[in-house]
């Protein structure tokens, strides 16, 4: 993913613009504004965003683990994981480079399903969800736990394709989409907030879209 960098004057008042006309036409198509958090921009697109490579995906040895403070740690393989009941999604989604893409549909296995099959140890604070190369993002227990939250194997009816996350990858919409994270493989469960992937590299710790909690100190 390409991180912000730094405009002009002119460049800060043409951005403010092109955000402004971009309300605009959604009052004209009846859609409320409100939706959209500041500093966002409706598109029909999905753009692809992310760190380094897409990944070759193998699902006879893809695993799906749970570890850290549960009494038990867990495991599944792709055929058990999508043998399990599915829920899905209505949402508007919110990325950190300032798109907002509404009315997405997604299907999936509900976060709140696989937790409930945990020992949590009540020391337990935080999820940091691991996907392929070696990617994490940080999350709160009360925010991962979220009743529409899934892990969703399906997007607009047809199986995710490889470039947003196939087989598998986090939704939770509340939350700017980097902590949705593509290719998931599972999370451990922490005592304490540890920064993943992007909060490394100076994305905000939380990254409430209408906060515009965009980077530290935002």
């Amino acid at each position: 993913m390409r991180c912000h960098g730094h405009r002009g004057g002119a460049g800060k008042i043409a951005a403010m613009s092109f955000i402004k006309r971009n309300r605009a036409e959604l009052e004209a198509r009846g859609v409320d504004p409100s939706r959209v958090p500041p500093g966002q921009y409706v598109t029909e697109r999905f753009p692809v965003l992310h760190a380094g490579t897409v990944p070759t995906v193998d699902l006879a040895a893809w695993r799906f683990g749970i570890k850290g403070l549960v009494g038990q740690e867990k495991e599944w393989t792709w055929d058990e994981m999508t043998a399990m009941p599915t829920t899905k999604l209505h949402t508007d989604i919110h990325c950190v480079t300032k798109w907002t893409k509404l009315d997405t549909n997604w299907e999936g296995i509900s976060v709140r399903y696989l937790w409930d099959q945990l020992d949590v140890d009540p020391s337990a604070t935080h999820v940091l969800v691991h996907a392929y190369h070696g990617f994490t993002a940080n999350i709160p227990i009360e925010d991962f736990t979220r009743e529409e939250n899934i892990f969703a194997h399906t997007y607009e009816g047809e199986p995710l394709e490889l470039q947003h996350g196939y087989p598998l990858r986090l939704v939770m919409p509340h939350l700017y989409f980097w902590k949705s994270v593509k290719w998931t493989l599972g999370f451990n469960l922490l005592d304490a907030d540890e920064p993943g992937f992007w909060e490394r590299n100076g994305y905000h710790m939380y990254g409430d879209p209408f906060k515009e909690q965009r980077y530290w100190g935002s």
